[in-house]
């Protein structure tokens, strides 16, 4: 676990570095053990980082934080662990450790974030409100962020309606946030959890909230934005979920609203799927299978797989119906490269897309 944590604390490198550096070096604790010229090899990596790595000091500091998580009793979780949130695990920068304190599964079948304002209207407050009630029936893991507005509102009526909860911050595990959230933070503990990339002690800094809303998006099936200005933390998300291939859903609101305008431009540049109801979230996202079957299209005769079509082929055989995150995982392959070859394949009508960036053979 040392080496784990000291990787992330060497200046300069950052999650793609640092998981480029395991690749080449063969594991985590070969990074640190590596001769110089070696590493000098590493295709990006130059003496100047090198001389860090080197260095070592880092090593000392993983120690105070093993101590930290052990007495508090926070579970850390590398990305090479099999407890490391899946959906989380291909997105490109997706941090290299996470710290846990909770008791719900990262790995639930259905995760939906929620973003939106810090100073939400009487609407935004009612429409989440609404929401996370009516979603209720598909056991849904709720994620956000624990800031004031819509971020808090989500978690309190996840608790109410018996909801795991997750908050995801941008500090250590040592201090809440805004502290007004503490007594919330505590109640999501017991249902649900908190989650960060960061150590303890961390200083606070206007940067880590950026950061901060690529795991909000990494972790769940899609965003739901509920009001929001033209600039902010929830367009932010939600671009980010966009580049994830997750659903993106906003809610509309008056074109005079300064707290709609952000979510009508997202649905206008078709970054969003226009929200009206829960049912709007079931449907896309294919939690109830429609009843109707529609005829299946006609599939090319002896077309001629790629290598990485192959793949997703026999994935798709071997198990049904499946999301565009659990070919990623199960094929080895970055996003990118899924959605290509699923789109070639879509094509040639040997696939058919369904609600929720899940795919089926014809």
């Amino acid at each position: 676990m040392q080496y784990k944590i000291g990787i992330t604390l060497i200046p300069d490198v950052g999650d793609i570095t640092g998981k480029k550096l395991i690749a080449y070096c063969g594991g985590v604790e070969a990074v640190f053990k590596e001769k110089k010229q070696n590493l000098l090899k590493i295709p990006g990596i130059g003496e100047h980082l090198v001389n860090s790595i080197l260095k070592q000091d880092v090593l000392k500091r993983a120690e105070q934080e093993i101590a930290f998580i052990e007495k508090y009793n926070i579970t850390p979780l590398f990305y090479l662990d099999k407890q490391y949130p899946e959906r989380l695990k291909h997105c490109i920068d997706s941090p290299m450790m996470l710290y846990f304190k909770g008791n719900a599964d990262l790995n639930a079948t259905k995760i939906i974030s929620v973003v939106g304002t810090r100073k939400p209207t009487e609407y935004g407050i009612k429409t989440c409100n609404k929401l996370i009630k009516d979603l209720t029936s598909q056991n849904v893991l709720i994620v956000s962020g624990l800031a004031y507005g819509i971020d808090a509102c989500s978690h309190k009526a996840a608790l109410k309606n018996n909801l795991k909860t997750i908050g995801v911050l941008a500090h250590g595990l040592d201090i809440i946030y805004p502290s007004l959230n503490k007594s919330l933070a505590e109640k999501m503990v017991e249902n649900g959890g908190l989650i960060t990339e960061f150590i303890s002690k961390t200083k606070m800094d206007p940067a880590f909230f950026p950061r901060r809303n690529r795991i909000i998006a990494g972790l769940a099936d899609a965003v739901i934005v509920i009001e929001s200005g033209i600039k902010g933390g929830s367009l932010i998300t939600a671009n980010i979920a966009n580049s994830y291939s997750r659903d993106v859903f906003a809610v509309p609101g008056k074109n005079d609203d300064k707290y709609s305008v952000g979510c009508n431009h997202l649905i206008k540049i078709n970054k969003a799927a226009l929200f009206q109801s829960a049912e709007d979230v079931i449907y896309i996202m294919g939690w109830e299978k429609n009843k109707e079957k529609n005829a299946p299209a006609q599939r090319e005769l002896f077309v001629k797989l790629k290598p990485n079509e192959e793949i997703l082929v026999k994935l798709l055989k071997e198990n049904g119906d499946s999301d565009i995150d659990y070919l990623c995982l199960n094929a080895n392959l970055t996003m990118s490269k899924v959605a290509a070859a699923l789109l070639s394949l879509e094509f040639s009508g040997i696939i058919k897309g369904l609600p929720g960036k899940m795919y089926c053979l014809q």
